[in-house]
Formats: C-alpha cells, sequence, structure tokens
C-alpha cells in the first residue's frame, strides 16, 4: 500500500538499491516506517534497530514477521522493554480473540505447543481457529472438534472439504444448525435427509443443498420449482435438467434481474456456480454444449484440453470474450488468436499467467502495444522488459495513472524520467518512482533532507 501523504518516503522503503543507511533514517518517519514494511528481502540489523525504536511495539509486529537476522531474533525476544518483547505475542492473541485467521505455524510459535494440544486448548476462540487452519489434522481430531462443546469450534471443522466428515457422523452434523449448511454442501445425501433439509426453511441451508454436486435426478427435480433464484440457478446448471428446462429456468431469473431483483442479480452474475460436471463429462458429450447459449457452459468447455482444432475455432471466436480468454490459455494457442484477443481486449493482469506470457505469444510484437488508443491496452507494451527510453517517455505522458504507475515500475525508466514521475500528482505513481531501483543515491537523499530526516 501506499502511504498517500508521503509516497515517495513509503515507495523508498521498498526500494531495493537503498541502502541500510538510507533505511535507518527511513524508519524515523510513520511513511517511511510503513514502505519498510513492505519492504522485500531480509531487513539489515541497523535497520531493525531504528524501526524497534522509533514504531515501538507496531515495528515490532512487523519484525516477528519479517525477514531478520537470527540475531536480531534473540535481541527482540530478550528486549528490556515488554512492549515490545511482547508485542507479537499480544498481537496473536488478540487477533485469535477477534477471530482473524492466523496460519497454524503462528500459533505453534507463539504457545509452544502442538497443534493437537491447540486443538484441546480451553478457549473455543482458539480451538476454532486451529480447525479453520489446521487443514491436514488427524481424524481423530477432527471427531473431537466435530463433537466439541462450542458450535463456532464444530462450524470451524466443516468449514472446508478436508479433512472432511466420516459416514456415520453425517446424520449428526445435518442435524446440528451449527454446520448444518457446511455438510450439506458436500456430501452424499439420502432423499430422506434432502427433505429434512429443505424443511428446515433456512435460506443458507437451502442453497448448500442446491450446490451439492451428488443431488440425484429426483432431488434436483424438487427444486426446479423453488421461488430462490440462487436455486434455480444452481438447478440449471445442473447435469440431470433437460436444455429445455435450463433455459427456461435461467430466462425466469434473467426477467426477475431485469425487473430489479438484486437476489436475482447475485444468482445470475455473482453466485461463482458453474456447471464444473461438464469437466469430467466425455468429449462427444462436451462438444455438444458449443452451441449452448449460456456462457458458463462454454466456459467450462474451453478449459478442456483435448478439444479438435474447428472446436477450438469456434471458441477463439465466441460473442463471449470470457470464453475467448478462457480459451487462450490452453497450451496450443496459435500466436495470431493471442496477438488479436489482447489487441482488442487488453490483458486481465488479476488473472495469472498472463496471456502475454503464454508461450505462444509473439513477445516481438509487445512494443506494437505502445501505439493503442486504449490506455489499459497500450499498458501490453511495457510488459517488455527491453523497452527503449524513447517510448517509456511517451508512455509515462499517458492520461491513465495506472500506465504511469507502471513505466515507474519499469528496470528501463530513466533517471530523468523517475525525476519526473516522482513529482506526478498520483501518489501510486510517486511511490512505484521511489521504489525503483535505479533511483541514484543523491536522490535518494533528496528525498529525505526534503522530509527533514
Amino acid at each position: 500500500m501506499v502511504h498517500l501523504r508521503r509516497p515517495q518516503l513509503s515507495g523508498l522503503g521498498r526500494n531495493p538499491a537503498a541502502p541500510a543507511e538510507v533505511l535507518v533514517r527511513l524508519a524515523a518517519h510513520a511513511a517511511g516506517r510503513h514502505g519498510l514494511s513492505m519492504r522485500e528481502g531480509q531487513l539489515p540489523d541497523p535497520a531493525a534497530d531504528a524501526l524497534l525504536r522509533y514504531g515501538g511495539g507496531d515495528s515490532a509486529v512487523f519484525l516477528a514477521r519479517a525477514r531478520v537476522s537470527s540475531q536480531m531474533r534473540r535481541r527482540m525476544a530478550g528486549h528490556p522493554d515488554p512492549a515490545i518483547r511482547d508485542a507479537y505475542a499480544d498481537f496473536v492473541r488478540a487477533m485469535v480473540d477477534a477471530e482473524m485467521p492466523l496460519a497454524i505455524e503462528v500459533l505453534v510459535d507463539i504457545s509452544g505447543l502442538s497443534p493437537t494440544e491447540l486443538a484441546a486448548d480451553p478457549d473455543p476462540k482458539l480451538r476454532a481457529m486451529v480447525a479453520d487452519s489446521w487443514r491436514d489434522r488427524p481424524m481423530a481430531v477432527q471427531v473431537a472438534l466435530l463433537n466439541d462443546a462450542d458450535p463456532g469450534v464444530r462450524a470451524a471443522a466443516t468449514n472446508t472439504e478436508h479433512p472432511g466428515v466420516p459416514v456415520e457422523y453425517y446424520d449428526q452434523c445435518l442435524s446440528d444448525p451449527a454446520v448444518r449448511a457446511n455438510v450439506a454442501h458436500r456430501i452424499p445425501l439420502t432423499f430422506e435427509q434432502f427433505e429434512r433439509l429443505l424443511a428446515t426453511g433456512d435460506a443458507t441451508v437451502l442453497h448448500a443443498v442446491a450446490g451439492n454436486r451428488h443431488l440425484t435426478a429426483a432431488m434436483v427435480a424438487r427444486l426446479e420449482t423453488s421461488a430462490d433464484p440462487y436455486v434455480r440457478v444452481a438447478v440449471a446448471y445442473s447435469r440431470h435438467v433437460t436444455p429445455h428446462t435450463r433455459d427456461r429456468l435461467l430466462a425466469q431469473v434473467a426477467a426477475e434481474d431485469a425487473a430489479g431483483s438484486s437476489d436475482a442479480y447475485v444468482a445470475l452474475h455473482w453466485s461463482g456456480r458453474e456447471p464444473s460436471w461438464l469437466r469430467a463429462a466425455p468429449l462427444a458429450e462436451r462438444l455438444t454444449y458449443l452451441d449452448c447459449p449460456h456462457v458458463a457452459f462454454r466456459n467450462v468447455l474451453a478449459t478442456s484440453r483435448d478439444l479438435p482444432d474447428e472446436a477450438w475455432r469456434r471458441l477463439d471466436d465466441d460473442p463471449d470474450v470470457s470464453v475467448r480468454r478462457t480459451a487462450a490459455r490452453r497450451p496450443g494457442t496459435p500466436p495470431e488468436v493471442l496477438l488479436r484477443l489482447l489487441r482488442s481486449h487488453g490483458e486481465t493482469f488479476h488473472v495469472r499467467p498472463l496471456l502475454v506470457d503464454h508461450p505462444n505469444f509473439p513477445r516481438q510484437a509487445l512494443r506494437g502495444f505502445a501505439e493503442a488508443a486504449d490506455p489499459r491496452i497500450r499498458a501490453l507494451a511495457l510488459e517488455d522488459a527491453d523497452l527503449p527510453a524513447s517510448v517509456l517517455g511517451r508512455l509515462a505522458a499517458c492520461e491513465d495513472p495506472y500506465v504511469r504507475g507502471i513505466v515507474a515500475r519499469h528496470p528501463n525508466t530513466t533517471v530523468d524520467l523517475l525525476e519526473r514521475l516522482l513529482a506526478d500528482p498520483d501518489p501510486k505513481v510517486a511511490d512505484s518512482a521511489a521504489a525503483n531501483g535505479a533511483l541514484p543515491r543523491s536522490r535518494m537523499e533528496h528525498i529525505l533532507t526534503e522530509a527533514g530526516l
């Protein structure tokens, strides 16, 4: 994150080329400490000392989780000030009390107890956190957690698919309001169990049942008339319904969405539902969904790796760009398909690996993106690590701060260009410029002096 008031200091704290002397001076300012807390790699002892001196317990919490020398860890453990010495342990206890997730390794490290001992701790919040974070626990521990007196612990024990619930505990869990929905989502249900769950009238339980991948055709048929749009979308995505039923149900929910129903909108666009069963279907069956009018089915089909060339050609020309993006991630995507997709729609930078990193993408074409009209497509040129300074200069003048921020992080950005970007009105751009390893030591000193450090 960027320190909005002093972005140059926060960026400088992350600069990999900043020497220890600079880091020590940065520790005297809150923005500098903010940047240091985001820094990668091991922090030099002098900088860690300065953080403790200026940041106290808050910095001690960060240092306990950061990469510091073993000598520094020993000094913190034996520090005369309890606010520093006990800072991390106090932080962990506060996180447990607030029911914020922590890794099992952290809990073991702070307590000195084994995971099994922690799972039997008197504090139910700690037991719940262990249940949530210790995913490879033995079944004996899982059974104890399923029988825990505290409903929060039992719920945490069933939040994830593993280690699961033994068959002999199915009925007990389906009768327990604390875990009923979690378990109803995952286990094979008898029709009697299915009916009992529907009779609860609990919407969360109903949604869990509707999303159960083990439902039989009779169960799916029983859910078709539900008034809940989420349930009808789940039924429409089932393998057990006919195309006609699927079209009818999705048309119903789409009409409700158009009429302003927020529940219908969420069910259609944000439920995360997909026909995942289609991935394991025989090739001949999967190919029948090439003409499916519903994007979710074509998207799952596009995750295949064994489709014939004609099917790939059709998916590469699909009217929905999300389908085309999914299909483009297959190993054999032709270079021209990748290039056309990116020139038209740009990259989805939150999805990794990027399409520009596809082995078949023609990397020599990256510079051509610098002339694109859309700034977000123009930014793809910056994926070229060898981009010349002249192109970087043009991109640094882009109206979109997102593009300028990437220029500020680029390894080929010149000192003169960094100087310009340090003064950028967008704090993220200035922060990125200060974090660039090409920034000269003299400019770092100037930033510190300007801040009175």
